[in-house]
């Protein structure tokens, strides 16, 4: 059997699945029959039979190098055909998601959004101008400000989920959900780089930027405005905050999307600043030891190493920092109110997706994070970067 047909019968089976879910799985009122005009189901199922199309970032870097009026157009008919395929890939999943998770109102309310930007994008005509492209603009735009709060409502309705199991199995013996999760915040993160690189073609241009792209970002210095960030919020949660030394070229430069590296390594920072201060707290003739950041230049990839000497974590709870809504955190967030969360955690821990998401990052352009801990020591995190930049979107 060829991989097309397979991928063709492998959707065929998701989408048969979701149509004719059970009452048992999914309520009666909450199917997207029950809330949508027959018309836009079969649309959004037919599109989920279609296979997805990847990109590489040096194909962004060239491809928006001159953003002349007929790339402009070109770009905007590729995403006109490709997102309403991703957006449907994600709705057919969404309708008939394991344990409930499909009821849950947060998770509605997500997949409502993608049935709306879907609506939105099918209901577009035919791109054949400049002034049929800049109206397309302004809807991507609205479509960017929509999908805003989609991890933080997604993690809510995972946060009902886990209190409802919690009596009967651990979160993390349920692999059907964290593949889901995978799958979809990496698409998530696919959808919002391809509109998000649009709309910044059309933004005034910045030295050394082709759309969101620095063709010249220094992992130096993105990881000491990471560290600031970092920095600001430990102060702010405990009143002291550990030294972060960092080691590397700041001259070095190579082609990334800075608010991607901004995120993985503030993630891996706070999650460091966290363990000294909790393990050192109250030890007030002994200084903190330093967290150290070291960038390494390679002819594949550039690594980043965080190391610190915050206690590590235990081998039994190494699987479960992988997992969705587990967190190392003496105090976790309340989810009821997170609608208004938007891109990421604003206090130092306690979501518990910080490190998976964080992983999708590094591994959408062709990187990987990895960890490495000692019980009774520290925790190590090596964050690899794909320099090459010709790493195809790992689609899922």
């Amino acid at each position: 059997m060829t991989s097309a047909v397979a991928f063709a019968n492998g959707m065929a089976r998701a989408v048969t699945r979701a149509t004719n879910a059970t009452q048992s799985t999914v309520q009666q009122g909450s199917r997207l029959v029950d809330n949508w005009a027959r018309e836009v189901v079969d649309d959004i199922f037919g599109h989920a039979l279609k296979k997805q199309t990847g990109v590489a970032l040096k194909y962004m870097l060239d491809f928006g190098a001159n953003p002349f009026e007929r790339q402009l157009i070109l770009s905007a008919q590729f995403l006109h055909k490709e997102l309403p395929v991703r957006l449907a890939h994600r709705v057919a999943e969404l309708e008939n998601l394991p344990y409930g998770l499909s009821t849950k109102s947060s998770v509605l309310k997500v997949r409502d959004w993608y049935v709306e930007s879907f609506k939105d994008l099918r209901g577009f005509g035919s791109l054949k101008d400049a002034v049929d492209e800049q109206k397309f603009t302004e809807m991507l735009r609205s479509i960017y400000r929509r999908h805003a709060n989609v991890v933080p409502m997604m993690a809510k309705g995972v946060s009902e989920l886990r209190r409802e199991l919690s009596q009967q199995t651990l979160l993390t013996e349920i692999p059907e959900i964290h593949h889901f999760l995978d799958g979809f915040y990496l698409s998530r993160i696919g959808i919002r780089i391809l509109i998000g690189q649009h709309i910044a073609l059309h933004e005034p241009s910045k030295n050394n930027h082709i759309g969101l792209i620095s063709t010249k970002c220094s992992p130096v210095q993105v990881a000491q405005d990471s560290i600031n960030d970092a920095r600001s919020i430990c102060m702010r949660e405990y009143g002291a905050a550990p030294e972060v030394t960092v080691y590397g070229d700041p001259n070095f430069t190579f082609p990334y999307v800075p608010s991607h590296l901004h995120h993985m390594v503030f993630e891996l920072v706070k999650n460091s600043l966290r363990a000294v201060q909790d393990r050192f707290d109250g030890e007030d003739d002994m200084e903190p030891p330093p967290i150290r950041l070291v960038v390494a230049e390679g002819g594949e990839d550039v690594t980043i190493k965080v190391s610190d000497e915050g206690g590590g974590i235990p081998r039994s709870g190494m699987p479960r920092i992988w997992t969705y809504l587990y967190s190392t955190a003496k105090h976790s967030v309340a989810m009821e109110s997170v609608e208004e969360a938007g891109e990421g955690p604003v206090v130092l821990a306690g979501y518990g997706y910080g490190l998976p998401i964080s992983r999708l990052y590094a591994r959408y352009f062709g990187g990987d994070l990895q960890i490495i801990s000692m019980e009774g020591y520290g925790t190590d995190a090596y964050l690899h970067l794909n320099r090459l930049g010709n790493s195809q979107e790992p689609l899922p």
